[in-house]
């Protein structure tokens, strides 16, 4: 195991013949064991890893960008590549933790068709999502911004989330008139995810092309139009693939074990 997130990237790069977007650097670096972290944010980790290695060493640093978010080790055959598209193009490009507070951006985390059922829906129901597999889950009950409901994939509501949380707007259309209508949903959230897995609020800093901008990617996102090719430009946030809450995992295997402990007494 490397003793830093700077050796682990050198590692995982130099094992690379082609560059790499952070995303699968980050991914690599946790799967082959490189490096271990209680973080919540790897990839945006690594993004800001290389990024200010590059900003602050210069023509020292061991790293060289390619392509947008994709990186090679300087003076290696990898820098030599044609940068490929990275896998999962869609996901927008995620602003390195150091220079979050500056951003234009309004959205800073997002979860695309969610299931309704993998969440234990109370009062103040807690929903969680995933950076990567291997990263630290986050509760994204308190957040706040914008949600679509679907029926499959059929948008059936669009509502926001501001004054109350966003699980606990969802809760409420559990056991409203929508109850029935809906089985997954997307957010949009203004709340930013810090490393260790809480979610904090961001100062605005927007100008009117950067909102333009936004309003533009969340849409073509939430819709997806057939002739939009891809996301609007300057969406800056990073999406969460969702993770089953705990006690529904702990539901699981107690149901598991009485039902092999039925099977064992029938089998007696």
């Amino acid at each position: 195991m490397e003793k830093s997130w700077k050796e682990a990237i050198k590692k995982v790069l130099a094992e690379s013949s082609t560059p790499l977007h952070y995303m699968e650097i980050s991914e690599k670096i946790l799967s082959c064991g490189y490096y271990e972290t209680d973080g919540a944010t790897p990839a945006a980790t690594v993004n800001a890893q290389l990024t200010s290695s590059i900003k602050r060493d210069g023509e020292k640093s061991p790293f060289i960008r390619v392509g947008k978010g994709i990186f090679a080790l300087k003076n290696s055959p990898a820098a030599e590549v044609a940068p490929i598209t990275p896998p999962q193009q869609k996901k927008p490009e995620v602003i390195a933790e150091a220079d979050v507070e500056s951003s234009e951006s309004i959205i800073h985390s997002f979860g695309m068709y969610w299931q309704r059922d993998l969440v234990v829906w109370r009062n103040d129901p807690k929903m969680y999502g995933k950076q990567q597999a291997l990263s630290k889950p986050v509760d994204f009950g308190k957040q706040k911004g914008i949600y679509i409901l679907y029926d499959h994939h059929t948008v059936v509501y669009v509502g926001r989330s501001i004054d109350r949380p966003l699980s606990k707007r969802l809760f409420e259309h559990t056991v409203d008139r929508l109850g029935s209508r809906w089985n997954r949903f997307s957010w949009f959230g203004l709340l930013d995810v810090t490393q260790e897995g809480s979610l904090r609020e961001v100062a605005l800093n927007t100008s009117l092309g950067a909102l333009v901008a936004t309003l533009e990617a969340l849409l073509i996102e939430a819709l997806e139009p057939p002739q939009n090719r891809k996301r609007g430009d300057d969406f800056s946030a990073i999406e969460y693939i969702q993770d089953i809450d705990p006690e529904l995992k702990e539901r699981e295997i107690q149901n598991t074990l009485r039902s092999i402990e039925q099977k064992m007494r029938g089998g007696s």
